[in-house]
């Protein structure tokens, strides 16, 4: 059975783990956005599975449908949003030697988390 963990923005719900990858499904309410952040031991590629995503890669906007992927290298600058009205859903494949919520450095953050 998989762990759902919630936060301020929505949830996510870790479905694979292993020494060089972390399988993540993650789901961001209508209006909420994920701290703008970068990850110093992992990349991360994301396909949208539902909604709409509004992704800054580096100060670059991308926006994503259903189906659309992203890749974010290792040290990026990168957040997501949800833009619509409906729940986006996307999966997150972490790659690298260190998946630990510590590896992330909070550059903007809604929730006071910097």
């Amino acid at each position: 059975m998989h762990e759902t963990v919630h936060r301020p923005w929505g949830s996510y719900t870790t479905l694979d783990e292993g020494p060089t990858h972390k399988v993540k499904r993650i789901e961001v309410l209508p209006g909420n956005r994920l701290s703008y952040q970068k990850h110093f031991r992992r990349s991360e590629h994301w396909i949208t599975v539902a909604g709409r995503a509004k992704v800054v890669l580096n100060d670059r906007e991308i926006l994503l449908g259903p189906g659309d992927t992203v890749d974010i290298p290792v040290e990026a600058c990168h957040r997501v949003e949800n833009p619509g009205s409906e729940n986006l859903v996307f999966i997150e494949v972490q790659r690298g030697d260190y998946f630990g919520e510590d590896d992330i450095q909070r550059l903007q953050d809604d929730y006071g988390r910097v």
